[in-house]
């Protein structure tokens, strides 16, 4: 009987740690995907006023580096919105990040010159 008691604790403590180690991956690729989109979005902001293509390149440049890929990138202004998404193991997560200059007194009452005019430059990535 005791056999068969240690034998259903093993595998319970199995099952445990299988679902620990699970978890635990599944927040790794979620570190690393928003890691590389906020990096990835701070690099695209700096090289807004270049263009849409330059700045989406330096993103997608910063997000190879980090072992992701870029599976978004849009420029508004001065404003950068980047997704990210980075593989570990069986998990894929996708991660937004967005990046610009600081707002100030104009930005906070919704009146800042990004929020007005034509829409974003859009650069899709493979999905």
């Amino acid at each position: 009987m005791a056999t068969v008691w240690v034998a259903v604790t093993a595998t319970a403590l199995c099952t445990v740690f299988a679902i620990v180690l699970a978890l635990g991956q599944a927040v790794a690729a979620r570190h690393r995907a928003g890691g590389a989109a906020d990096l990835a979005a701070l690099g695209a902001a700096d090289r807004a006023l270049e263009g849409a293509v330059v700045a989406c390149e330096t993103a997608r440049r910063v997000v190879s580096a980090q072992g992701a890929e870029l599976v978004r990138c849009a420029v508004d202004g001065e404003i950068a919105d980047v997704t990210a998404r980075a593989r570990f193991g069986p998990y894929t997560p996708a991660v937004r990040a967005r990046a610009g200059p600081p707002g100030g007194p104009r930005a906070a009452a919704g009146t800042d010159e990004h929020t007005r005019g034509a829409g974003p430059d859009t650069l899709d990535g493979d999905a």
